[in-house]
């Protein structure tokens, strides 16, 4: 049975995670690092794709973006990831792909949501001992975001701007945020939403999802799917 479209809507937020195969390596030096943040450039310029936040892990990535059209998301990790894999592989002298056979990624309602996908995707290093502090990992938009250094990459989403407050910068604001930190129930969520690829955000917002969609966006119950789900053609 052929897999469903993604769940894609123009100008609402994804939230993407891709892994590598088997959990193995998908960065095995700062050259593929590099390569990668290049390639995801020409991507999304390619596809007229927003970045707003991103972070390499060692065997993963995580991207916040948008689209104004439909599917164009899809087109841009596509190329970005035959891309990727042509210059590694020719670079370490490999033969297979070093990614899943498919990316994951959930539609992320704005505000309050949008925002914790951004201190999840920002937070990862911290989450992972890799580092102390999101800033110390610097494979990341963090820096732009607490205004370190300039990242060409990133177009900050208007909820992400939307911090400002007129007592302090908007980067001490968004530290702020930051240190509060992810709840386990957040990451839960998060997480469950990501792998089944459903729409993290309120009811309404998936009730608006699922109704432009024509089939469920909600996170399924444990146990076997109800007729409701089967209808919709869930996978």
């Amino acid at each position: 049975m052929p897999r469903q479209a993604r769940l894609e809507i123009p100008g609402v937020p994804l939230h993407i995670t891709q892994r590598g195969v088997n959990r193995c390596a998908i960065f095995l030096h700062d050259d593929d690092r590099r390569h990668y943040l290049r390639l995801l450039g020409e991507s999304a310029a390619s596809h007229d794709m927003q970045i707003h936040a991103y972070v390499l892990m060692g065997n993963h990535v995580h991207l916040l973006v948008s689209c104004g059209a439909a599917r164009k998301v899809s087109l841009a990790m596509r190329q970005l990831g035959q891309a990727y894999v042509t210059g590694f592989n020719r670079r370490h002298r490999r033969r297979r792909t070093p990614w899943e056979v498919r990316f994951k990624s959930c539609l992320v309602d704005s505000d309050r949501y949008l925002l914790t996908a951004y201190r999840y995707i920002e937070l990862n290093p911290v989450r992972a001992a890799m580092t102390e502090k999101p800033q110390d990992h610097h494979w990341s938009n963090v820096h732009a975001n607490l205004a370190l250094c300039e990242d060409s990459l990133v177009t900050p989403h208007a909820c992400f701007l939307a911090l400002r407050d007129t007592r302090q910068s908007h980067a001490e604001t968004y530290l702020a945020w930051l240190e509060q930190g992810v709840s386990d129930d957040e990451l839960m969520a998060i997480r469950k939403h990501l792998q089944q690829e459903r729409a993290f955000g309120t009811k309404r917002f998936q009730a608006i999802a699922e109704k432009a969609l024509g089939r469920p966006v909600s996170v399924r119950r444990p146990g076997r799917p109800s007729r409701d789900e089967n209808d919709g053609g869930g996978t």
